[in-house]
Protein backbone atom coordinates (compact mmCIF):
# COMPACT_ATOMS: atom_id res chain seq x y z
CA UNK A 1 0.00 0.00 0.00
CA UNK A 2 1.48 3.52 -1.13
CA UNK A 3 1.77 6.72 1.20
CA UNK A 4 -0.98 8.63 -0.65
CA UNK A 5 -3.81 5.72 -0.08
CA UNK A 6 -2.21 5.47 3.90
CA UNK A 7 -2.87 9.31 3.71
CA UNK A 8 -6.40 8.48 2.66
CA UNK A 9 -7.37 6.28 5.73
CA UNK A 10 -5.79 7.74 8.03
CA UNK A 11 -7.78 10.96 7.53
CA UNK A 12 -11.02 9.29 7.14
CA UNK A 13 -10.46 6.84 9.98
CA UNK A 14 -9.60 9.50 12.13
CA UNK A 15 -12.83 12.11 10.88
CA UNK A 16 -14.94 8.61 11.88
CA UNK A 17 -13.29 8.52 15.49
CA UNK A 18 -13.87 12.30 15.94
CA UNK A 19 -17.61 11.73 14.34
CA UNK A 20 -18.28 9.04 17.20
CA UNK A 21 -16.73 10.60 19.68
CA UNK A 22 -19.22 13.67 19.24
CA UNK A 23 -21.93 11.71 20.59
CA UNK A 24 -20.31 9.80 23.32
CA UNK A 25 -18.49 12.88 24.85
CA UNK A 26 -20.05 15.67 26.90
CA UNK A 27 -16.29 17.45 26.29
CA UNK A 28 -16.97 17.47 22.91
CA UNK A 29 -20.64 19.65 22.89
CA UNK A 30 -19.02 21.77 25.28
CA UNK A 31 -15.99 22.48 22.81
CA UNK A 32 -18.41 23.29 20.43
CA UNK A 33 -20.26 25.58 22.59
CA UNK A 34 -17.24 27.20 23.17
CA UNK A 35 -16.15 28.10 19.75
CA UNK A 36 -19.55 29.35 19.88
CA UNK A 37 -20.93 26.80 17.47
CA UNK A 38 -22.87 24.88 19.36
CA UNK A 39 -25.97 25.39 16.90
CA UNK A 40 -23.65 24.35 13.98
CA UNK A 41 -22.56 21.14 15.92
CA UNK A 42 -24.51 18.44 14.70
CA UNK A 43 -23.90 19.83 10.94
CA UNK A 44 -20.11 20.38 10.99
CA UNK A 45 -19.96 16.60 12.42
CA UNK A 46 -22.26 15.44 9.50
CA UNK A 47 -20.25 16.90 7.46
CA UNK A 48 -16.57 15.34 8.62
CA UNK A 49 -18.67 12.21 9.01
CA UNK A 50 -19.54 12.63 4.89
CA UNK A 51 -15.97 13.44 4.07
CA UNK A 52 -14.80 10.59 5.63
CA UNK A 53 -16.74 8.45 3.94
CA UNK A 54 -16.28 9.98 0.65
CA UNK A 55 -12.34 9.62 1.20
CA UNK A 56 -13.32 5.83 1.49
CA UNK A 57 -15.63 5.70 -1.60
CA UNK A 58 -13.42 7.93 -3.00
CA UNK A 59 -10.71 5.10 -3.32
CA UNK A 60 -13.13 3.43 -6.22
CA UNK A 61 -14.21 6.82 -7.55
CA UNK A 62 -11.50 9.57 -7.40
CA UNK A 63 -14.41 12.64 -8.18
CA UNK A 64 -15.45 11.98 -5.17
CA UNK A 65 -12.02 12.05 -3.48
CA UNK A 66 -11.56 15.19 -4.81
CA UNK A 67 -14.42 16.81 -3.66
CA UNK A 68 -14.53 15.20 -0.09
CA UNK A 69 -10.70 15.72 0.58
CA UNK A 70 -11.27 19.69 -0.39
CA UNK A 71 -14.23 19.90 1.89
CA UNK A 72 -12.39 18.22 5.01
CA UNK A 73 -9.31 20.68 4.34
CA UNK A 74 -11.39 23.78 4.12
CA UNK A 75 -13.53 22.63 6.99
CA UNK A 76 -10.39 22.45 8.81
CA UNK A 77 -8.73 25.87 7.64
CA UNK A 78 -11.99 26.89 9.21
CA UNK A 79 -11.42 24.81 12.13
CA UNK A 80 -8.03 26.20 12.43
CA UNK A 81 -8.91 30.01 12.12
CA UNK A 82 -11.72 29.58 14.88
CA UNK A 83 -8.81 28.07 17.33
CA UNK A 84 -6.55 31.39 16.69
CA UNK A 85 -9.29 33.88 16.55
CA UNK A 86 -9.88 31.98 20.37
CA UNK A 87 -6.37 31.91 20.84
CA UNK A 88 -5.66 28.42 21.37
CA UNK A 89 -2.06 27.22 21.90
CA UNK A 90 -0.19 25.70 18.81
CA UNK A 91 -0.31 22.31 20.32
CA UNK A 92 -4.28 22.19 20.43
CA UNK A 93 -4.48 24.03 17.40
CA UNK A 94 -1.87 21.47 15.96
CA UNK A 95 -4.56 18.95 14.90
CA UNK A 96 -6.65 21.00 13.17
CA UNK A 97 -3.57 21.87 10.89
CA UNK A 98 -2.46 18.40 10.68
CA UNK A 99 -5.48 17.30 8.82
CA UNK A 100 -6.06 20.30 6.89
CA UNK A 101 -2.62 19.47 5.47
CA UNK A 102 -3.37 16.23 5.01
CA UNK A 103 -6.32 16.67 3.55
CA UNK A 104 -4.92 19.28 1.21
CA UNK A 105 -2.34 16.68 -0.03
CA UNK A 106 -5.02 14.16 -0.68
CA UNK A 107 -6.78 16.80 -2.31
CA UNK A 108 -3.73 17.79 -4.45
CA UNK A 109 -2.68 14.40 -5.28
CA UNK A 110 -6.15 13.83 -6.50
CA UNK A 111 -6.66 16.04 -9.48
CA UNK A 112 -3.04 15.15 -10.69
Amino acid sequence: MDIYKICILVSSFSFFAYSIYYFKSFNMKREFKRFGLEKFGLIIITFQFLGATGLIVGLKFNQILTISSFGLALLMLFGLIVRIKLKDGVWISLPAFFYMILNTYIFLMSIN
